[in-house]
């Protein structure tokens, strides 16, 4: 009999010990009741996988020739991102709302260096805009809220293949205007072009598309602004 109570105390000791280090999820308090249960008893616990999320690069795969619409989900995190990244005076929040570099290297074929292009010109210039518009907000940015985001479709146009040295075509669009306030007063900065990559809006100049240098604003105004036609190639 004392060889037997030496054994339960000890697993009940255990029990006790595994449940307290190591309790279910959720059930912490049930931990308490271990020690008056009997030594045979035991707890299975089925453990769910996590789920993979896989974010495929949609610049890996083919173009299509779908007109964007303008409210989309992913177009507006875009917008809230490229509009934290202008409070911030920061490019890599406004990083996911540009050109995919994969998808412009598939758009370039009549350039030698697509890729670094892309780096090296596209990201640069679109850095230096995003902080000519930080500095535009003035000793309190991150007190200016975007509004709305105006793309005019109706001047979206389709750029064909084999102009300004692009192998497949795409759709393009001038002048969206960035509707914020501040300090109580309406103001919009524009987006110089934006095109179209598997019917989704994608920056790929900021600013200015034909550059004098250094970071511009492209038509700053108060108010909501307004669109015009136009075209980069």
């Amino acid at each position: 009999m004392t060889i037997t109570l030496i054994v339960v105390v000890v697993a009940g000791t255990l029990a006790y010990s595994l449940r307290t280090n190591s309790p279910p999820h959720g059930h912490v308090s049930a931990a308490t009741s271990t020690s008056s249960r009997p030594a045979t008893t035991s707890t299975t616990t089925t453990t769910t996988p996590p789920t993979t999320t896989t974010t495929i690069d949609p610049g890996t795969l083919p173009q299509t020739d779908a007109l964007p619409p303008a409210d989309t989900p992913q177009f507006s995190a875009n917008m809230a991102g490229l509009w934290q990244g202008i409070t911030a005076g920061s490019v890599a929040p406004a990083m996911p709302a540009f050109f995919p570099q994969s998808a412009y290297v598939q758009l370039k074929t009549g350039i030698g260096d697509p890729a670094g292009d892309w780096q090296n010109r596209l990201v640069v210039d679109y850095a230096l805009d995003i902080g000519a518009a930080h500095d535009l907000l003035g000793p309190d940015p991150v007190g200016a809220t975007l509004v709305s985001v105006s793309v005019p479709e109706q001047y979206a146009h389709w750029i064909p293949p084999g102009v300004c040295a692009n192998g497949i075509g795409y759709y393009e669009v001038a002048n969206t205007r960035l509707v914020y306030t501040q300090a109580g007063v309406t103001h919009s900065i524009g987006i110089a072009s934006l095109i179209s990559w598997r019917g989704e809006w994608y920056v790929v100049h900021l600013g200015a598309i034909l550059r004098s240098g250094g970071g511009e604003v492209d038509e700053p105004a108060v108010g909501p602004g307004y669109s015009a036609p136009s075209r980069t190639c």
